[in-house]
C-alpha cells in the first residue's frame, strides 16, 4: 500500500508542475548579459524618395548621448548590421545616424526593445 501512496504523490507533484508551466510558461533567460552587446540591423532610406541611403554612419552608446562611438556604415543597399552596447539598468541604448555627405539631417533614437532585429530608419533631407 505504501508504494501506491508514493506513486500517487509523484503524480500529484507532476500535475502541479504541469499546471504551473501551463499558466506561467517557462522562465525566460535574460536577453543579454550585463555590459554585453546585442546584434541589430538597420535599413536606412530617404523619407522623400524611399531609396536606400549609402554611407550613413551608425553611432551608439549604452550611456545616452554622451560617448557615442562608431558602430558601422550603411552599404549601397542602405543596410547596416551592428552590435549595440547593452546595459540592463539603463533606459536603452542611444543610436545616432549621420550622413557623411551632409545631404540628410542627423537622426537619433533610443532603442526600447532589443528583440526587434531589423529597424527601418527614414532620414529627412537637410535644409
Amino acid at each position: 500500500m505504501k508504494w501506491l501512496h508514493n506513486i500517487l504523490r509523484g503524480f500529484s507533484l507532476t500535475g502541479a508542475l504541469f499546471v504551473f508551466q501551463a499558466c506561467y510558461g517557462m522562465p525566460e533567460p535574460p536577453l543579454y548579459e550585463e555590459g554585453g552587446e546585442a546584434p541589430m540591423s538597420f535599413s536606412v532610406i530617404s523619407r522623400t524618395t524611399g531609396e536606400p541611403v549609402e554611407g550613413v554612419m551608425v553611432k551608439g552608446s549604452a550611456m545616452g548621448r554622451n560617448n557615442l562611438s562608431p558602430l558601422g556604415i550603411t552599404g549601397a543597399d542602405g543596410k547596416c548590421q551592428v552590435m549595440i552596447p547593452y546595459r540592463r539598468n539603463l533606459e536603452g541604448p542611444f543610436i545616432e545616424f549621420e550622413d557623411a555627405s551632409g545631404s540628410y539631417a542627423v537622426k537619433d533614437t533610443m532603442l526600447t526593445d532589443l528583440r526587434e532585429r531589423d529597424i527601418l530608419i527614414k532620414m529627412d533631407p537637410s535644409l
